[in-house]
């Protein structure tokens, strides 16, 4: 899942800041750049920092990098079917 559509930021890419340390929204903007452009993002963004709503989602990567569980844009996962709808 997107976090940050102006940058491209993923869930995954907010989740790893802040596994490895990003404390604030401040420090995602500097690692990041969430919150730069429309500010959109600034919300979702802090509930996954220490003490958001999703901060227990955020997990300790694993030795080789990836996380224990999937993200919305997981790249294994399946894409969705898009079935035609007719209108008539």
């Amino acid at each position: 899942m997107f976090i940050c559509v102006c940058n491209a930021i993923t869930e995954r890419q907010v989740q790893e800041a802040v596994a490895t340390g990003a404390a604030s929204l401040s420090d995602l903007e500097a690692q990041l750049g969430v919150g730069g452009c429309c500010g959109c993002c600034r919300d979702t963004a802090t509930d996954y920092l220490p003490g958001g709503r999703y901060a227990g989602h955020v997990t300790e990567p694993q030795s080789d990098g990836a996380f224990d569980h999937e993200a919305a844009n997981d790249p294994d996962l399946l894409p969705l079917q898009v079935v035609a709808v007719s209108r008539g």
